[in-house]
């Protein structure tokens, strides 16, 4: 039995060790995610808001790594794609979920399920995107179309940075947090542009600056987390505000 040409002639390529390392970190970042609805379920919600962070740097390290490495690849980007689908859609949702909603059991889980969806909904809009780089849906190469999936994560556990920063003092009500989950998966499918930090530059001269403020930002989350998260959530949010103003603002103009 003669086995098919290109099994038999394929030529076999090799790797260095250290390319699979971007892979093995999208690999880390989705058991981190994994892990932060195990201590959700222990109702060790801190830690796993911790764990949900992690998975959202480790995203943030996997696509330059393989850039610096060479070693970009498709199944690199469907790891990549699928991670962020548990990280940000699924494990976020799960985590208020056991947080905050259990009491309201059917109106949190329609909560959980609008936000994956949307969640999922923006990811395969942003693959289609990058794979075809033009028409209806360009590539999101100079800013985002909607709320990416990782900011959207942490957007839409702010419920939780605000209890934790007034402890027994204020707590949402589960309606509130089910409108809240709605309104944040909302914003990840919208068409309203969001910057992106990957296009970000500035002069070389102003580098210092830069470092000193990412540095204080930095030692703010690891002293005061809740306060820094929820500070940054509404700097986001105001920056999303801002453009949309603008947005409205132009099309009004082009209308007139």
């Amino acid at each position: 039995m003669t086995m098919p040409q290109d099994e038999t002639h394929r030529p076999r390529r090799k790797l260095h060790i250290l390319q699979l390392l971007p892979n093995l970190v999208s690999i880390l970042g989705l058991c981190a995610g994994l892990t932060a609805i195990r201590f959700a379920i222990d109702g060790r919600i801190a830690t796993a808001v911790a764990l949900i962070g992690l998975a959202a740097a480790l995203d943030a390290l996997d696509g330059r790594l393989a850039r610096m490495l060479k070693s970009e690849s498709a199944i690199g980007a469907e790891l990549d794609s699928l991670g962020d689908f548990v990280n940000f859609g699924v494990t976020p949702a799960i985590v208020l979920y056991l947080w905050a909603l259990k009491g309201e059991a059917s109106l949190g889980w329609i909560a959980v399920l609008v936000y994956a969806i949307c969640c999922m909904l923006r990811l395969a809009r942003f693959n289609v995107g990058n794979k075809r780089g033009d028409g209806e849906e360009p590539a999101e190469r100079t800013s985002f179309i909607g709320v990416p999936s990782p900011a959207g994560a942490m957007l839409v556990l702010a419920p939780i940075y605000l209890a934790f920063c007034f402890p027994g003092e204020v707590r949402l009500p589960p309606l509130a947090v089910a409108l809240w989950m709605v309104a944040m998966g909302a914003l990840m499918i919208s068409r309203i542009r969001t910057p992106s930090l990957k296009r970000v530059t500035f002069y070389a001269e102003d580098a210092r600056y830069i470092l000193v403020g990412l540095a204080a930002i930095i030692a703010a989350l690891l002293t005061y987390p809740w306060v820094t998260l929820l500070a940054l959530s509404l700097a986001y949010l105001s920056g999303i505000l801002f453009v949309a103003r603008n947005q409205i603002l132009g099309l009004l103009k082009k209308t007139d």
